[in-house]
């Protein structure tokens, strides 16, 4: 009997220990467009040629991507971009050579989300770093660890909680959409949507939403 009411306990204390994030309703932003940005990448091939060549001036490739949420039908929802109707990203991108990652990544949202792109990004609240993502060699393939023999990575993508203000507007480039997908259609969903997005729900696992408005 006691094992039993010490296990309940452990529960609810881990319940407790978990930080609570406020997520507001879709419908409480507002959503625009803008002119394009062009797309560097017109293939994975070239995707992974000009990290090979970025790799050869400058080392290793950061990346930093926001993880932003909203609540569409009394679920969290994640904010994500559509290119070409079957690409899926997080918003965000690549650092400049000595650039921090928060201010890196302010840079990257206010240049695809916002109308003002030479900003200083001071709307975004960029939270803590959910976790690391890892291209060993010039391959295809993420890992969310570093394998101990590889000695000079190729790449590290970062991923960040972004905190959304009740309201606000999305200026989104015309090529392309922002979606918002629910996490139970994101989770472990590697085909569509990729490694790292797919392991979002598993790093938000920590956090408690409170959705605001319901």
């Amino acid at each position: 009997m006691m094992m039993g009411e010490n296990r309940g306990s452990n529960t609810n204390n881990d319940d407790d220990e978990k930080v609570e994030v406020n997520i507001y309703p879709l419908n409480s932003y507002y959503f625009g467009s803008k002119d394009s940005i062009p797309s560097k990448d017109h293939s994975l091939h070239h995707r992974l040629q000009r990290i090979k060549s970025n790799f050869d001036a400058r080392g290793m490739r950061i990346c930093v991507e926001a993880v932003m949420m909203v609540e569409l039908f009394k679920h969290p929802h994640l904010l994500l971009f559509q290119i070409k109707n079957s690409i899926f990203k997080l918003p965000g991108g690549r650092l400049r050579p000595d650039e921090s990652d928060i201010n890196g990544l302010k840079r990257k949202l206010a240049r695809k989300l916002s109308l003002d792109e030479d900003g200083v990004g001071a709307e975004w609240e960029v939270g803590e770093c959910l976790g690391m993502w890892w291209r060993p060699d010039f391959e295809t393939l993420m890992h969310p660890f570093l394998p101990p023999n590889v000695k000079h990575p190729k790449e590290c993508t970062k991923l960040f909680l972004v905190k959304l203000p009740e309201s606000r507007r999305f200026t989104v480039p015309k090529n392309m959409k922002l979606l918002s997908v629910p996490l139970c259609q994101i989770r472990e969903n590697q085909k569509t949507y990729g490694p790292i997005i797919s392991a979002v729900p598993q790093l938000l696992q920590k956090f408690s939403f409170n959705m605001i408005g319901i």
